[in-house]
């Protein structure tokens, strides 16, 4: 069972360069990945990441961190669980269930203006995760570029301690912990938890 999410860069034109939105989601998908078998991304901006079902929504949420640590920029995914019937060198070669939610859900996304959702082989499951990511996304959609850039900081390494972080950001331990604070990040570490779990009992 695989993950695939579906993306592309929201207000890409907005930014500075191409390189100040490209070099972090580069960075972020060589987290759960290589190219161009694991992820790639193409048409400009849009990209494609495949990788196990038990790290996607971790994977997402990362994206949107390291995307919304950009002022003005901001990601739509599109998640899809199932089975990949053929793996290719390049992703964008590669097919099957996860890809067809994925690809299928991403037109449905852009078409009713939503940023994330989901599909699996469970309609049950699908109306609950997209429920409640809805109201994950009401936070994360609040996030500022630094709340964001702590977040991404501290999804690239989990094990970092704050001090740790605030010498790598050259800011205080301080401002690292109110960032955390206020981006909500230990009660969206445990929404990871609980929806990957659920997700996990469904494909036993």
């Amino acid at each position: 069972m695989k993950g695939v999410i579906t993306g592309d860069i929201i207000n890409s034109r907005k930014s500075n360069s191409v390189e100040e939105w490209l070099i972090p989601l580069k960075e972020c998908l060589n987290k759960y990945g290589k190219t161009p078998k694991n992820w790639e991304i193409y048409r400009g901006d849009s990209f494609q990441l495949l990788t196990d079902f038990r790290e996607i929504i971790k994977a997402a949420v990362h994206i949107k961190a390291a995307i919304k640590s950009i002022k003005n920029i901001d990601v739509r995914m599109a998640i899809g669980i199932g089975e990949v019937s053929h793996t290719a060198q390049n992703i964008t070669e590669s097919n099957g269930e996860a890809f067809i939610n994925s690809g299928e859900l991403f037109e449905k996304l852009v078409k009713n203006k939503k940023n994330l959702g989901i599909r699996t082989q469970s309609d049950k499951l699908n109306t609950h995760i997209n429920t409640t990511l809805d109201l994950a996304l009401i936070i994360m959609d609040d996030w500022s570029p630094g709340a964001a850039q702590v977040v991404n900081a501290q999804m690239d390494d989990e094990n970092s301690s704050q001090t740790e972080l605030a010498k790598k950001l050259k800011i205080s331990q301080v401002a690292i912990s109110k960032a955390l604070q206020r981006s909500h990040y230990s009660e969206i570490k445990d929404y990871i938890n609980l929806i990957t779990e659920q997700i996990k009992e469904q494909n036993k």
